[in-house]
């Protein structure tokens, strides 16, 4: 960007102002860095104490505040499908000082389900890392006569409206899942509604339902037994659990539904203070035991450049919008 003056000799005072400016804002961004943390990091997390996200955040944190000699606490601000802790941090001084553990939720699907959003998940917010990936699992009763994706693509052509799968609820991913997969492979499914994971299960079990879209830590036991079969994930890459998983995407390219969590500052926030979390960040996940234990949950370690991951929140805005007009659902 350039910058006139008119003025002639008035000139030289301006440039020479201006470039001290310009040294100054350059400048203090690796000091804010090289300084940081110099007192507690909060980092919110939008769920409720005890949950999945708690079990993802408090052991990467305990070793973030290891490294980096500095105190990261977790404080759990749940509501509004995690909505309201993510605003908190959207509206929160770009310091670094307070981050937000975010989810593929309130960032990216919350956006395409509610019309007035309390921030703008790309303008309000900086990525820093995405975490880990999630992969959802597909899973049928054996009883059925489905093997394999293009197996259960012929059975749902061959009886439209007839195979059913569980959600853990409307709008979330266990039945926007189901609601693209339909869309892309021009099938008609019928969505049952659950109020959680656990019920899916037991009517999946019982034969009540046909199939579902479930988080692999939660159902690779039963597919071990033989007590229900595994069709394919959602995620782009196989899963560490069941590595012989193929990804939906094999077949249909657009397809991924991936239940990420990730880090995420105040837009503002100085980028030298971004690159040294995500750096620290990206170098925790891989470490045998965090990974170990994340793989344990059925996750993918991940730690991902702020770039990468700005790309993923994009593609996902985009996805959901789409699967939430799948699933003939409207902004509420």
């Amino acid at each position: 960007m350039s910058i006139h003056h008119a003025g002639g000799a008035g000139c030289g005072p301006w440039r020479r102002a201006w470039a001290a400016v310009a040294a100054g804002l350059l400048a203090a961004s690796p000091a804010a860095a090289q300084s940081y943390p110099d007192r507690p990091v909060t980092v919110i997390n939008p769920w409720t104490p005890g949950g999945p996200a708690d079990a993802v955040a408090r052991p990467i944190l305990q070793k973030l505040s290891e490294r980096m000699k500095q105190t990261f606490v977790v404080e759990n601000r749940a509501g509004a499908n995690g909505v309201i802790g993510s605003a908190m941090v959207a509206r929160a001084k770009p310091d670094g000082y307070t981050l937000l553990f975010s989810h593929v939720g309130p960032i990216t699907i919350s956006p395409a389900l509610q019309r007035d959003m309390p921030y703008d998940s790309v303008k309000d917010l900086a990525p820093v890392t995405q975490v880990v990936s999630a992969p959802l699992v597909l899973v049928v009763r054996p009883q059925l006569p489905i093997h394999d994706l293009g197996e259960l693509i012929n059975y749902a052509k061959a009886h439209p409206g007839k195979l059913s799968y569980g959600s853990v609820g409307p709008g979330s991913t266990t039945h926007l899942a189901g609601a693209i997969l339909g869309k892309q492979a021009g099938v008609e499914l019928l969505h049952v509604p659950y109020k959680g994971a656990a019920p899916v299960v037991t009517d999946l079990l019982g034969g009540q339902i046909d199939m579902a879209f479930l988080n692999i830590s939660g159902v690779v036991a039963y597919l071990k037994s033989g007590q229900l079969r595994g069709i394919a994930v959602s995620t782009r890459g196989r899963a560490a659990l069941q590595p012989d998983l193929p990804p939906i995407a094999d077949r249909f390219a657009d397809f991924e539904i991936n239940s990420w969590y990730g880090v995420m500052a105040p837009a503002g926030t100085p980028p030298a203070i971004i690159d040294r979390l995500q750096r620290e960040i990206a170098a925790i996940v891989k470490l045998p035991d965090v990974a170990r234990q994340l793989e344990g949950l059925g996750l993918a370690p991940e730690g991902t450049t702020p770039q990468r991951y700005a790309e993923q929140i994009k593609a996902d805005l985009a996805r959901w919008r789409e699967g939430v007009k799948a699933a003939g659902l409207t902004p509420e």
